[in-house]
This record gives structure tokens, C-alpha cells and sequence, in this order.
């Protein structure tokens, strides 16, 4: 009798799973480099904003991120996560209370990362951040196949690797990332300006522009092409923790928040996507937990092998495998913080995200991780 009762719930979770995903037909996935579940769950982190070494005195960032209460405190770095995505989805990562999630790939760094999370499969001959094409195929360009999707995708990135993890050469996918001008779409006066000011402005690091960047050329081509689905993966946060540079890091963060907030009240403004779509928030890794290995990541392997310039810390950058997931929209159970009965894994998003569009994950790939049930 259990095993029946057990088996009518199973199936009623799956109608319920395959009714609401059939709502949800457009779906954008952003991505944070390297923004540690620390600040998300518990905001600026006082060991390291008390840290002359990281905080220049002239930035005041502590006049404006600091609370000595917990949760005001995340509320004052991610201001709309906590309000809106929070209030109205589902998030997953906050260690203190249980809440795990971490990476399934053996390297805890970008590429390996990013492919987990689009290609749901983890494939450890990505062992460098090197422009290789990747071998592994995305859930997007899996979709691109689709008479419905094709050409309805679109992905756009600060790292100028992005191109080489979706691998547009075999993919055929729309990816603007780097320094790339936007292109091959009927440009509006906005994208036209960015591209000359992108030429203009200098960004600090060679291979990442800045964020606004990004978001301002996502923006744009979403409301002129209107994709199904889309990317919009930011960078900075990942580059100033590298740079030790604290105050730029949670600068970036809160900046972020606002992107992601206009992003929202853009989707639920415009036609064909108000109530139609799913947001998904995450990150491609974790970073270490103090003063002395918060602007590093990497596993015990890649020191010894990538990461040799972190051969000082032989067991690796312990805590950067941890990180962190946020959704809402259609489809999406609206339950705040989960905890979690087990470890959630990054290689489980590609599932999740296929499932929320209405597609069978198995299809793309019979050996994708699972979806997280979590978000149903």
C-alpha cells in the first residue's frame, strides 16, 4: 500500500512538473563568476571588509553594505535577490542551515564550471580555462536543432571564452561576449553607441569587459530579436576577488542585483514574456573562506597541475566546490530557502532548465544529471 501511495504521489509530482513546464516556454539563465554563497546568504563579510589590504578607506563600502544584523546586511548587497527572487522562487546553497550545493567536476574553475552547467554532464579532460572548442554539447545547441528554438537562442558573456564553451563553430549559437560589438541583427541607436563606447572605455583586465556591457547588449537584443532562451553571464565579481580588491567585489555584486532587477521588471513588461518565463540565477564556482584564500579557487588537482601558481595551498582552495542557486517564474516552487536532503550538484541545471521549457532531458542526453527537485 506504501509503494502504491508512494507511486500516485510520484506521478502526480511528474503531471504537475510536465503542466507547469508547458507554461513556461521562454527561460533566461544568468550567471555570477565566482560570487561566494558567504556574501549571498550572509552579505559583506567582516574579516574581509575590515581588511585595510582589500578595502581602500576612500571607497566607504562599509557605510553602505554593513548591518550587524544578518539578514539586513544580505539584504543591502543583493537588495532585490532578497526582496523579489527570494520572496517569490526558490533558493538553494546557504550552508548555514543546511542547505548544500557544490560542483561535480574535479577542478573548481571557470570553464569546467560553465560546461557543467549548460551541458549537465561532467567531462574532466576540461582541465584549463583555454579557448578550446568544447567537445561536450549544450543544452542550447541542442535546442538550436529544434525547428521551434532555432535561431531563438542567444547567449552573452564578459569572458571571452564563453564562445569556445558553447562552441560556436559547431554550435551556429548567438554569443556576444568579450570584446565582441553587437552584430548581425538590425541594431538599435542604443547597441550602435555601445559598440563605439565598448572601443572607448578601457576595461581593467584583457580578456573580461565590464559588466554593463553585457547586460546593456543582452538587453537590447532581447528586446529586438525577443529569444526563447538566453545567457547572460557577468564576470567582474570573479575578477576583483582575483585582484583582491574587496570593495570593487561587493560593488560589483550590488550592481549585479540591479541588472538582475531590471532584467525582471523588462521581462515582466514586455509582451510575450510577462508570466512566460523562467529566471535562473547560479554560479560556475565557490572561492575560499578568508583572508588568506578568498581571491582563489581551484581543487587539490589543479594545483598541481593548471593552478601551479597556488601550489601554497596543496590541498586545494578548500570550500570554492560550494556554490549556490536561485529561481522563479512559471513552474517554479515559490518556497524561499530549501534545505536540502542532499547534496544539489551544478551538472543538475541543464536538466532543470530543460524541464521548466517543457523538454525531456534525456533526449538532450541520456547521461545529463538530474533535475533539481527542489525547484518543482
Amino acid at each position: 500500500m506504501k509503494k502504491f501511495i508512494s507511486l500516485m504521489l510520484f506521478s502526480s509530482l511528474l503531471i504537475s512538473i510536465n503542466a507547469s513546464a508547458t507554461a513556461s516556454k521562454n527561460l533566461v539563465l544568468v550567471t555570477i563568476d565566482g560570487f561566494r554563497w558567504q556574501e549571498l546568504f550572509t552579505g559583506a563579510d567582516p574579516s574581509l571588509l575590515n581588511n585595510q589590504k582589500f578595502v581602500r578607506a576612500d571607497r566607504h563600502v562599509k557605510e553602505k553594505f554593513w548591518h550587524d544584523n544578518e539578514t539586513k546586511r544580505r539584504e543591502l548587497l543583493m537588495p532585490f535577490f532578497w526582496q523579489t527572487i527570494a520572496k517569490n522562487g526558490m533558493v538553494i546553497g546557504n550552508r548555514k542551515i543546511g542547505s548544500n550545493m557544490s560542483i561535480a567536476n574535479q577542478w573548481h574553475f571557470s570553464y569546467p564550471g560553465y560546461s557543467e552547467i549548460f551541458t549537465g554532464v561532467v567531462d574532466h579532460t576540461l582541465d584549463s580555462n583555454a579557448k578550446k572548442p568544447n567537445p561536450q554539447i549544450s543544452f542550447l545547441e541542442w535546442l538550436n536543432n529544434q525547428t521551434r528554438y532555432e535561431h531563438k537562442l542567444a547567449a552573452f558573456g564578459s569572458w571571452d571564452v564563453l564562445p569556445f564553451i558553447l562552441n560556436t563553430q559547431r554550435s551556429k549559437l548567438h554569443v556576444n561576449a568579450g570584446f565582441m560589438p553587437a552584430k548581425n541583427y538590425a541594431l538599435s541607436n542604443e547597441a550602435t553607441l555601445l559598440n563605439q563606447l565598448q572601443q572607448e572605455i578601457p576595461s581593467p583586465w584583457h580578456n573580461v569587459r565590464l559588466d554593463s556591457f553585457t547586460y546593456r547588449y543582452a538587453k537590447d537584443y532581447l528586446l529586438k530579436v525577443k529569444p526563447k532562451v538566453m545567457i547572460i553571464s557577468f564576470g567582474e565579481t570573479d575578477d576583483f576577488a582575483h585582484d583582491g580588491h574587496y570593495d570593487s567585489y561587493l560593488t560589483s555584486a550590488h550592481q549585479t542585483d540591479k541588472f538582475i532587477a531590471d532584467l525582471w521588471h523588462t521581462l515582466q513588461s514586455t509582451k510575450g514574456y510577462k508570466d512566460n518565463t523562467v529566471l535562473m540565477i547560479t554560479t560556475d564556482h565557490g572561492r575560499g573562506s578568508n583572508a588568506s584564500d578568498w581571491q582563489h579557487h581551484a581543487s587539490s588537482l589543479a594545483v598541481k597541475s593548471y593552478m601551479k601558481n597556488l601550489k601554497q595551498f596543496p590541498k586545494g582552495i578548500v570550500g570554492s566546490e560550494h556554490i549556490w542557486f536561485a529561481a522563479i517564474g512559471p513552474g517554479v516552487n515559490n518556497i524561499g530557502e530549501v534545505k536540502t536532503s542532499q547534496e544539489v550538484k551544478q551538472n543538475q541545471i541543464a536538466a532543470t532548465a530543460l524541464t521548466l521549457l517543457g523538454e525531456n532531458p534525456k533526449a538532450f542526453n541520456p547521461n545529463i544529471g538530474s533535475l533539481i527537485k527542489e525547484v518543482f
